[in-house]
C-alpha cells in the first residue's frame, strides 16, 4: 500500500534524552476517510535497520459508504509487510495469492524484480461501519537481494512468541527478542515486536540490534525521564540500554530496527534500488504495461506518477 501522497513529515520537538538520536512526528494526510500518518522516510531519517517506510493507519471508522479500495499498483527492490490492529483487508496479487489478513497476522509481500498487488475491503464487509487501524511498513532487500523472485507469505497470529512478564504484553512479529523468535522469514537482521504497557509498568529494550527505534501508538512512553506522546516515532542511539516506561494509562509501542544496509537506497513512489537507472526502468515498466496483471482485479490500476 502506498497511496499517501503527503511529503516528507516535518522536523519533531526539542528532547533531552541523549540516547534518543532522533525524534519524528510523522506527516499526517487525510485518505479516504482515514488519516495515514507517515513517519518513514523523513527528512531527518530514511532508514532504520530496513525498514525504508512506515505508515500509521488509523484508527478510523469507515462509514457504511466508504471502503478501503488501493487498486493494483507495482513495487520492486522490497518486502511490504502489513499489520493490524482492527479491520480486515483483502490482498490480491500477480502471484496469484488471494488472502484477507485480520489483526495481529502478518503478510510479508516480497516484490523483488517485480509484483504487482491491490489491496481492498472485503465484499462481506461492505456496507457496514468498519473500524480500521494498523500499520505498513516496507523492508528494503540487501544487494544481493534486489531483483529475487517475487514471494508472498501470510503468518498467523498465533504463530508468534508471546511476550508476557509483570505489566507487559506483546508477540514478537518478526526477527528475534528477549530470546524468542518469530516463524516469519526475512533476508536480513530485522526486529519488529507489538508492546503493551500497563500503567507504570517497565520494559527493557537491550542494544542487540544495530537500529533501533519505536513507535508509539497510543499513550505515553517515559524514557529517562523524558514523556513522549501516541504518534511520534523515537530513534535510538547505538549502543545505549534502554528502559521503556508506560505512562499513567499505560502505551501500546511498536519496537522496530535490525542491521543497516550495506549501500544507498533509493525510492520512487512505490520502487526501492540501490540503482537509479533500475527505477527508471521499473517507471518505463509499468507505464507501458509490462508487470503482471493481479488475477481478479484486473479491471482497474493506478497510473505512474507524473513528474
Amino acid at each position: 500500500m502506498s497511496f499517501f501522497p503527503g511529503k516528507d513529515p516535518l522536523p519533531g520537538d526539542a528532547f533531552a534524552c541523549d540516547a534518543i538520536e532522533n525524534l519524528i512526528i510523522p506527516r499526517t494526510s487525510d485518505i479516504g476517510g482515514f488519516q495515514v500518518r507517515r513517519a518513514l522516510p523523513s527528512r531527518q531519517r530514511r532508514l532504520v535497520g530496513p525498514f525504508i517506510f512506515f505508515d500509521r493507519m488509523g484508527p478510523a471508522i469507515l462509514k457504511p459508504d466508504e471502503a478501503l479500495d488501493v487498486k493494483p499498483h507495482p513495487h520492486i527492490g522490497l518486502s511490504t509487510v502489513t499489520y493490524l490492529f482492527d479491520g480486515e483487508i483483502r490482498h490480491r496479487d500477480s502471484l496469484g495469492t488471494e488472502k484477507v489478513i485480520r489483526p495481529g497476522d502478518i503478510n510479508l509481500m516480497t516484490a523483488g524484480r517485480g509484483i504487482v498487488h491491490s489491496e481492498r475491503t472485503p465484499d462481506n464487509l461492505r456496507g457496514h461501519p468498519l473500524l480500521m487501524s494498523g500499520l505498513q511498513t516496507w523492508l528494503a532487500l540487501p544487494d544481493d537481494k534486489e531483483e529475487i523472485d517475487p514471494a508472498f507469505a501470510h503468518t498467523e497470529k498465533s504463530a508468534m512468541p508471546l511476550i508476557e512478564t509483570a505489566g507487559v504484553r506483546g508477540r514478537v512479529v518478526i526477527g528475534s527478542f528477549e530470546g524468542m523468535t518469530s516463524p516469519v522469514g526475512v533476508f536480513s537482521d530485522t526486529l519488529y515486536v507489538d508492546l503493551d504497557l500497563q500503567p507504570g509498568a517497565k520494559f527493557p529494550f537491550g542494544a542487540a540490534h544495530e537500529e533501533r527505534a519505536v513507535y508509539v501508538l497510543s499513550g505515553e512512553v517515559v524514557i529517562s525521564g523524558d514523556r513522549f506522546a501516541a504518534d511520534q516515532l523515537l530513534v535510538f542511539r547505538p549502543g545505549d540500554q534502554i528502559t521503556l516506561e508506560a505512562g499513567r494509562d499505560g502505551c501500546h509501542l511498536m519496537l522496530f530496527g535490525g542491521a543497516a544496509l550495506n549501500s544507498k537506497r533509493y525510492i520512487w513512489w512505490n520502487f526501492v534500488s540501490s540503482s537509479k537507472e533500475r527505477i527508471e526502468q521499473a517507471k518505463e515498466e509499468w507505464r507501458t504495461g509490462r508487470f503482471d496483471i493481479v488475477p481478479g482485479d484486473e479491471e482497474e490500476f493506478v497510473p505512474l506518477p507524473e513528474g
